[in-house]
């Protein structure tokens, strides 16, 4: 299995969201992250699809998004160098012994505290999937109240 990435420049109306996931269910593959969002040009959104599939089903799906009117166009961004990014917030909750070690660890990875109060903080942190996951593997020795992953984005180069 191989992971592949696309990006579809979409009619912004809706239903179309509906279509695309429904490609995908009717199929029996799955998303593995998903991010949509208007562009510069109006009324036209952007989505970013991941998912893990064999050629076949990735030049099936292809051809099926070639299909659907609301597609403008597509662009495979597993095939070129591109540039991924995917965002994190986390509440973590802190006390007076690690709230010097979280503020220190947040340094370390370019994150951002958004939120501080007497339980909790809130980090913003961006990055590419291996960033974020070592991030999220080191701050589970602190107590995670919440946590939430946009899913990736991504541009060619």
């Amino acid at each position: 299995m191989n992971k592949y990435t696309l990006a579809l420049i979409v009619n912004n109306h809706a239903g179309v969201l509906s279509k695309i996931s429904g490609l995908f269910t009717r199929r029996g593959y799955n998303i593995d992250s998903l991010s949509v969002g208007t562009i510069e040009e109006e009324n036209l959104s952007r989505m970013t699809i991941v998912f893990n599939g064999d050629e076949q089903s990735f030049e099936q799906v292809k051809k099926q998004f070639h299909k659907l009117i609301d597609v403008i166009k597509i662009l495979d961004l597993s095939a070129e160098p591109a540039v991924f990014r995917e965002l994190i917030l986390v509440k973590v909750a802190v006390t007076t012994s690690n709230k010097r070690d979280l503020i220190d660890l947040v340094n370390i990875y370019r994150g951002k505290i958004i939120d501080l109060n007497k339980k909790s903080l809130i980090i913003e942190l961006t990055g590419d999937q291996e960033k974020i996951d070592a991030f999220i593997d080191l701050i589970k020795t602190y107590e995670i109240k919440e946590l939430v992953r946009t899913g990736f984005t991504g541009l060619l180069r």
